[in-house]
């Protein structure tokens, strides 16, 4: 996809973190939006400031881990848009915290938002990228699916769980019209996260979206974002998983430790 203006994309987990910033990057390339978030207010914000830089972007207010709101999320994209070029799986939840401490509620939203939502809306889009022999299809990861991190068993597993199904994906399909990607991310997506704090200084999480964007221009088959130095560090001795690396000399369980008590509090 060289030429990306035209093309149509829906965007999920659109109203904060990181979705607000991939809106903007894809709507100056000239992509028309289908955006979603289970906030109405704050996707609709992201909507407005889409359709501000002159494209069509439409908000989809809803929840992608209920069926019905999947099904309403693609045939609203396809009535104001038209057929559905890149499919952005971005939405996603991490609860930093003992993994004995968290409800079985807690773990299955996180499963269904994370994992299972993604899979079966990028099952839903692919048969018709595969019969027009084009399509972007974005799986949100993260470095916590290689090695797992501090206090984030569930998230990790999740992420680990697109990680696997990507390769898998290309596997079967050596002349795919998906380009079927994982993007690491230094950053979890929720409010109060790094992306949420640059978005109110403007520009903080603009790399990591320009950067996605760009990979689908590109044509590559896969990318990574990375965040800033502090947090990519983080994230790189997290999935180690070796002590001998620096995690303890470096803080870096103290640091997920401290966040698990916060949360907890």
């Amino acid at each position: 996809m060289k030429d990306l203006r035209g093309k149509n994309a829906v965007l999920t987990g659109a109203s904060r973190g990181l979705g607000p910033f991939i809106a903007r990057a894809l709507a100056q390339k000239g992509v028309n939006l289908a955006l979603t978030a289970r906030t109405a207010d704050a996707v609709e914000a992201t909507a407005k400031e889409a359709t501000a830089l002159g494209v069509n972007a439409i908000a989809l207010p809803l929840d992608i881990t209920e069926p019905a709101g999947r099904q309403r999320l693609l045939e609203g994209a396809v009535a104001a848009n038209g057929p559905i070029d890149i499919l952005i799986n971005n939405a996603g939840i991490e609860w930093v915290c003992k993994y004995t401490t968290m409800s079985a509620e807690q773990i299955e939203q996180m499963i269904q938002t994370n994992l299972i939502a993604p899979l079966i809306l990028s099952r839903l889009v692919l048969p018709e990228m595969i019969a027009r022999g084009s399509g972007h299809v974005v799986m949100m990861s993260s470095l916590g699916g290689k090695k797992g991190s501090p206090y984030s068993a569930t998230y990790a597993a999740t992420k680990s769980g697109l990680r696997l199904r990507r390769r898998d994906v290309r596997r079967v399909r050596k002349k795919r019209a998906e380009d079927c990607r994982r993007e690491h991310a230094g950053s979890c997506c929720r409010r109060g996260s790094a992306f949420d704090r640059g978005r109110r200084r403007g520009d903080r999480g603009q790399p990591w979206a320009q950067s996605l964007v760009g990979c689908s221009e590109r044509h590559q088959p896969w990318g990574r974002v990375v965040g800033p130095p502090t947090l990519r560090s983080l994230r790189v001795l997290s999935s180690t998983g070796r002590r001998q690396s620096g995690l303890g000399r470096f803080g870096v369980y103290e640091f997920y430790r401290q966040q698990a008590e916060d949360n907890q509090a």
